[in-house]
């Protein structure tokens, strides 16, 4: 787009300077007659004529020109937040029923913000990088805006006059963004963890490291079918839930056994052991 408006920008410069220069010594006939629409469409047919000829050789050019003044590329993490922050908007207010939608799925991407924040979090565990513990924070900094974002709307929203359903739905939604938030700030403290062994050059045995493989598996699970659920209101997938919170919750007595075996056997040092605990 950006190449054809500067075509049509230079090539009626063009046009124009050589067409009233030749007409200054020749003096077109037709200049003084009435425009009709085949002179005008016979006038636009010569410019595009001649301002393809003129310009196709400069076309690499001109392509340049448009890469240098709008750069393509995918909209950022805060160009993607702020679309969905114009959700929720005020005017919406004095239609409840259709704010309470909107609300609903500005709650449904802090879910998948929490989550990837969470996940991207306990990755650093065993792949860890300055870049994804950089993304980490920025990543609860989001979640913290959606949950002051859609927080203070929600309540702005409490006080119209809501039926009996999303006035359920509304009381539902403000408890979980506080949830999805916290979760935030779990993967927060995961990272700075994973940060301390970074700095201190610290590594879990095999075996610890094995036995963490399977404890975040069994976490990533269960997180991913909870925000599957509330996303998707399946309550049969919802009976799910409260078994796996029962394994994971047996998964860390376990394991915190195991890691009082190898500390006493010496196969692990106190400082590694308050890591693993956090």
């Amino acid at each position: 787009a950006m190449v054809h408006l500067y075509f049509n920008i230079i090539g009626t410069a063009v046009f124009m300077i050589l067409f009233y220069s030749i007409n200054y010594f020749i003096h077109f006939g037709f200049m003084t007659d009435a425009a009709n629409g085949a002179g005008i469409a016979i006038v636009h047919s010569a410019f595009n004529i001649f301002a393809t000829l003129v310009l196709l050789p400069f076309s690499k050019g001109l392509e340049k020109l448009a890469c240098l003044t709008i750069r393509d590329g995918k909209p950022g993490e805060e160009e993607a937040v702020q679309e969905q922050f114009q959700l929720l908007d005020a005017r919406f207010l004095d239609k409840p029923a259709f704010a309470m939608e909107q609300s609903v799925h500005v709650a449904v991407q802090m879910a998948e913000e929490s989550k990837k924040t969470l996940f991207t979090a306990m990755e650093l565990l065993t792949d860890y990088s300055d870049d994804k513990a950089k993304l980490v924070s920025e990543l609860e900094s989001v979640v913290d805006r959606y949950e002051d974002e859609l927080g203070s709307y929600l309540v702005k929203l409490a006080r119209k006059n809501l039926n009996s359903h999303d006035s359920h739905t509304l009381s539902i939604v403000l408890h979980c963004i506080g949830d999805f938030e916290r979760i935030s700030d779990h993967a927060i403290n995961i990272m700075e963890a994973a940060v301390e062994m970074h700095e201190k050059n610290l590594t879990f045995s095999k075996k610890a490291e094995g036995e963490l493989e399977v404890f975040c598996r069994a976490v990533k699970d269960i997180v991913t079918e909870s925000y599957d659920v509330f996303c998707s209101q399946n309550l049969q997938k919802a009976q799910l839930i409260e078994p796996l919170e029962d394994v994971i919750d047996e998964l860390n007595q376990e394991l915190k056994k195991r890691h009082i075996r190898r500390l006493r056997n010496g196969k692990c040092t106190i400082e590694l052991g308050f890591i693993l605990s956090d």
